[in-house]
């Protein structure tokens, strides 16, 4: 028996996520992506204290683009997670749980974590 006046549920595919919720489950991603850093970090580290030759091919793939583009999505991960979990903390204390606060904060941990990336990425250019 069914009823057709009855709404359909909202699902991905019509539901428009709020900033918030697609924040939050950014947040879930770069903690992984993070991890995942942190894996490749000992590996450099490793190959560092191993020998010069390992090291140096292991830059190598560093200094590709595809190496780039996996070291500016490492290093934007790392700000925005940074960014995020300064928001959090102030949600732990009980502080900006009004909407425009929220949708405000959540635009400037974006904002702030791209101006931090591009400045790294400037800075190590430089260098």
């Amino acid at each position: 028996m069914s009823n057709s006046n009855h709404p359909t549920s909202p699902h991905l595919q019509i539901y428009r996520l709020p900033l918030t919720a697609l924040l939050s489950i950014t947040h879930r991603i770069t903690g992984v992506i993070l991890a995942f850093g942190c894996a490749i970090l000992i590996w450099i580290l490793t190959a560092a204290a191993d020998s010069a030759a390992a090291y140096e091919q292991l830059a190598a793939h560093f200094g590709s683009w595809y190496g780039q583009i996996f070291l500016l999505g490492f290093v934007f991960s790392l700000y925005l997670h940074f960014c995020n979990g300064i928001r959090h903390l102030f949600w732990d204390v009980g502080y900006g749980f009004e909407l425009e606060t929220v949708d405000l904060t959540a635009k400037l941990a974006i904002m702030v974590a791209l101006v931090m990336t591009i400045a790294t990425w400037v800075v190590a250019r430089m260098a």
